[in-house]
Parts: C-alpha cells; sequence; structure tokens
C-alpha cells in the first residue's frame, strides 16, 4: 500500500529507534534504542533533537537518487540563491544545469532535486511532531520540557516558512484573504494524508508556532546551533516581513538589536571567512558540525569555500553578479569579498589545480586546510538591522530607515555617510545592501518572489546563460515561481491538487 511522504516521515523517528524501516535520520550516534527508551529520560529525548538539527547539514539518501550536494537544509540554502542572478558559475554543473539554476527541478515533480526540497522540510516537521506528541511523558522538570517544546516548535515554523514559499503562491498583503493553496499542513504525528490548507492557514500556524515558542522564554542553550529565544524573535520578523507585515517586523527585528546579544562584526572578524559561529559576533544560529561530522564532498563549504578542495569547488568558484559589485563602495569591507580580477597575489589558493575567475568569493573558507569544514550561518544580527529598514521604508518611515541601514553600514564602511534617499531609491538602496550582506545564505530567490519582482539574468554583465541552458528570465508573478509537488507524494496523496 502507497504511504504518502508526510506519512512516511511523521513516523521517521520511531521507525528509526526501534530499528525498523531506512535510517533516514540518525537521531543517535551509534546506538538504535525503542521508542520507549527515547521519551524515558530527558537526555533521550534531547538525542533525538540533537538528530534534526545534525539533519540540518548532513547528507543523506532520503531520496533514492545520490545527491552529493544537498547537505540537508544548507544544501537547500545554496540551491536557492543559485535560482538568483547573484550567485553563478561559469559551466553547467552542480546547481545550475542540473535542477536549481535553470529552475527544471522547481517544475519537475518528477525531479530528485524537487523532492529533496519536499522531504526534507516535512521530515523535520515529522520528527518535530512525533517528539511534540510525547514530550510530556518524559520524567523531566518543565524547564527541561519547556527548553525542547521551544526549540522544536520553531523548528517546525522554520520548516513550514520554506514550503509555503516554495510550494505556493505569495503571500500578499493587499488581498482581502490569501486564501490560495498552500501545503499540507501536518500537525500531529498521527496525521495522514492531508489536502492543501490555505496559505493564510500555514502562516497562522507558524505565527502559533512562535508565539508558543517565544512564551516558553528560552535564553539559555548549549551553542549557536540550537534555538533560543532571540532566534524565535529573529524568525517572527523574518515571517512578518514576508506578509508585509511591518509593524511586527520592526517590533520583532528591534527585540534583536535591542538585546545587545549579537552586535555587528567588526571588519577584521568580517574577513576571517564566515565559517565560526562561536567567535562570530553577530551569528545568532547556524550549524556547527563537528570535526567527526566533516563531510569532504558534501558539506555546504565543499560547495562554495574558495579554499575547499573539492572537484566542483577547485573548477567551479563561485562568483558574484558584477553589476551588483560594482555597486559596493571601494571603502566598503564587503567589496573584499569578492575579486574581479584574481591573481595568485591578490588570490591565493592552496594549489595550481584551482581556478581562478573574475568576481569569485573570498567569502566562506573552510576552518582548517585539508577539509570542508565551517558553520553555516542560518541566522545572522545584520540581517536584523536589514528587515528593520526595509520594513520602516515600506511603511513611509524613511528617516527610521535611514537610521536603520545607517546602523549597518556604517559598520562595514568606515566612510560611509547616512542615506538621505527617500521612497523607492531608499528601497532600492536598502535591497542592494541585502543582496551583498546576505549573498550565499539562501536569501536571494525568496526574495524575489516576495517582493513580486522578476528574474533578469540578462543585465548581468558575467552571468554565463550556458551555465543554466541559457534560462535567463522569470516575470514577476509567474507560475514557474510555484514548485510542483513531487510524483511521489501526489501519487500517494490524492487529496493534493497539483500546482499549475
Amino acid at each position: 500500500m502507497k504511504r504518502n511522504i508526510l506519512t512516511i516521515f511523521g513516523a521517521s523517528v520511531a521507525l528509526f529507534l526501534s530499528g525498523c524501516g531506512k535510517d533516514y535520520l540518525e537521531t543517535t550516534p551509534t546506538d538504535k534504542v525503542t521508542q520507549e527508551e527515547v521519551f524515558s529520560t530527558i537526555e533521550n529525548a534531547n538525542t533525538a533533537l540533537n538528530g534534526i538539527y545534525r539533519f540540518m547539514f548532513q547528507r543523506t539518501d532520503i531520496v533514492t537518487t545520490n545527491v552529493q550536494n544537498k547537505p540537508g537544509v544548507t544544501g537547500i540554502l545554496l540551491g536557492l540563491d543559485f535560482m538568483g542572478e547573484d550567485l553563478g558559475i561559469s559551466a553547467a554543473n552542480w546547481y545550475t544545469s542540473t535542477g536549481e539554476g535553470n529552475w527544471v527541478a522547481a517544475r519537475n515533480d518528477n525531479h530528485n532535486v524537487n523532492e529533496y526540497y519536499y522531504r526534507t522540510f516535512y521530515k523535520m516537521i515529522g520528527d518535530v511532531n512525533f517528539i511534540l506528541d510525547n514530550i510530556d511523558k518524559v520524567n523531566a522538570t518543565d524547564v527541561q520540557k519547556n527548553t525542547m517544546k521551544a526549540q522544536v516548535l520553531t523548528l517546525r515554523a522554520y520548516a513550514y516558512s520554506y514550503l509555503v514559499q516554495l510550494y505556493a503562491k505569495r503571500y500578499d498583503k493587499t488581498q482581502a484573504v490569501n486564501d490560495q493553496l498552500g501545503v499540507p499542513l501536518v500537525l500531529k504525528s498521527t496525521d495522514g494524508a492531508l489536502e492543501r490548507a490555505k496559505v493564510k492557514d500555514v502562516y497562522d500556524a507558524i505565527i502559533k508556532d512562535l508565539t508558543d515558542a517565544e512564551a516558553l522564554n528560552i535564553v539559555t542553550r548549549s551553542n549557536k546551533s540550537q534555538v533560543n529565544v532571540q532566534v524565535i524573535w529573529g524568525l517572527r520578523a523574518r515571517i512578518a516581513l514576508t506578509m508585509q507585515d511591518y509593524d511586527n517586523a520592526v517590533l520583532y527585528a528591534k527585540k534583536v538589536i535591542d538585546s545587545g546579544l549579537f552586535p555587528l562584526m567588526n571588519q577584521e572578524s568580517y574577513l576571517k571567512g564566515f565559517n565560526d559561529a562561536t567567535t562570530l559576533s553577530e551569528f545568532m544560529w547556524a550549524t556547527m558540525p563537528t570535526q567527526d561530522q566533516d563531510d569532504a564532498f558534501g558539506s555546504f563549504f565543499a560547495q562554495i569555500a574558495y579554499n575547499a578542495n573539492t572537484s566542483f569547488q577547485r573548477a567551479n568558484p563561485k562568483r558574484i553578479n558584477a553589476v551588483l559589485y560594482n555597486k559596493i563602495a571601494s571603502t566598503d569591507v564587503r567589496k573584499k569579498m569578492w575579486e574581479p580580477n584574481p591573481t595568485a597575489v591578490n588570490f591565493p589558493l592552496p594549489s595550481a589545480s584551482f581556478a581562478r575567475q573574475a568576481y569569485m568569493s573570498r567569502k566562506f573558507s573552510i576552518k582548517a586546510p585539508g577539509g570542508a569544514l565551517g558553520d553555516v550561518p542560518l541566522m545572522r544580527s545584520s540581517e536584523m538591522y536589514l528587515i528593520l529598514a526595509e520594513a520602516y521604508a515600506s511603511s513611509n518611515q524613511d528617516v527610521l530607515a535611514q537610521d536603520a541601514l545607517f546602523e549597518l553600514v556604517k559598520v562595514r564602511d568606515l566612510s560611509a555617510v547616512k542615506s538621505t534617499k527617500t521612497g523607492t531609491a531608499l528601497l532600492d538602496e536598502i535591497w542592494t545592501n541585502r543582496r551583498v550582506e546576505l549573498w550565499g545564505e539562501g536569501f536571494r530567490y525568496l526574495d524575489l518572489k516576495r517582493l513580486n519582482q522578476p528574474l533578469d539574468r540578462s543585465v548581468v554583465t558575467n552571468y554565463v546563460g550556458a551555465s543554466v541552458n541559457n534560462f535567463m528570465k522569470v516575470d514577476a508573478g509567474d507560475k514557474q515561481w510555484q514548485f510542483f509537488f513531487p510524483r511521489a507524494e501526489l501519487d500517494a496523496n490524492t487529496l493534493i491538487k497539483q500546482n499549475d
């Protein structure tokens, strides 16, 4: 009997821990234990939670076809940037002509990359639901249980925030009701096949999860790989901006900024390779694999770090949109993240086998030679300043927007002066800073969609059309902005209506 993806992954933790079925998620490093044992102690339950965090950066066989360049959620973040116009490579390869850069995966219900996106986020949701449905059985203090609840509620909201943006039409505040079809809203481990919920209902569920998580007020954590209340505020600000709810975007972005816990990195730190959440002050949340979890070929850094010794990276340095690069002031430290004319002198590389290409990136660097290890930023405080500036500017509060933007820019460029632009010109300046600041961190495709802007690579002077089979333009609002649902899910769940 066919079982839909939601049902399979809703029970996957139980299947793994009982030793049955396929090991889609390693929730314990070495030993498999029974379901009862998982929730017999808070330590065991935390092992399951840590498994979800590990799943976010670990390459898995979650789809039957091997996808080497998909290290969990972090691989999806890279893929989404390749779907934009600001990150590219010189020839057809992973991420460009193999599904994402050419937008084939999004619009092919049989594509393994499309299925990977869908399964990854619903796998997280299924495992979260399993924990939520069982955590109260654990012999533990209320604080211990609440700490876990806050984290998994946030992880569920995070997963749904991507699913609803990818597989549904954009949230549009100008509509009376956002009743367009969203994604199945699975909130219990016992849920089976469900029809698509309305977009409004999915966002309501996301906000409820974050509100419930915030109320638990979990401040402490072991390290930045885990969620705490500041991350909850950050995600709430991000969601509010997506919904054009500018009041809440301001409220929650300011909560993070005013906490003072994640000061912007100074210029020296900014140049260190974006690879160490422990020492880089503005990293709010990150995946933090340990040395024994280093994946030499399948990690995020193996795909994008300029000095990662992988065949993909050696031959295909990641390059910035030249037009965007030229908008960066010469005194801005971010200008140093890319090299328009790399040479052996200004851009040393580990060996002669590494290619040098114009506008190649040095933003991401591996932690240590010989591997591909690094902490991947999932949220930084710089994003909060950009959210604050955009929310102010979008609600006709230009002076406050100028102030918020300057708080970021003055740290990146010691010679900067506060912008005097207003209206559309100010928004364009904020968006330019957003593109530069968050390059390679998974934002560009989603920003284009939420802003209802077109994709146009034809105006990018150094974009290589052949790398994406000459897929260069998509109009704003085009149906191609909606991912198809995977065929495997449609075959098993007849309640889901496919996108056009």
